[in-house]
């Protein structure tokens, strides 16, 4: 499950945690978010920004089979 969590503090500051999303899209997901709050004074990186994104496919075979019958 995708989140972001937000922590605004009495000075205005904020903290942002995304979590469940792997690699650097976390960055385009919370890049309009951070540009209405202001200026990003720093980040950290957690290990699912470095994981590589997992890419699901389905590959269907079909096998015909003869009835030796």
């Amino acid at each position: 499950m995708e989140t972001l969590e937000f922590i605004i503090y009495p000075d205005g500051r904020v903290r942002e945690k995304v979590t469940g999303i792997q690699g650097s899209s976390c960055a385009e997901v919370t890049a309009a978010i951070e540009e209405q709050l202001g200026r990003v004074l720093s980040q950290e990186r957690t290990s699912e920004y470095f994981a590589e994104p997992q890419c699901e496919s389905a590959t269907a075979k079909n096998h015909a089979t003869q009835s030796q019958w």
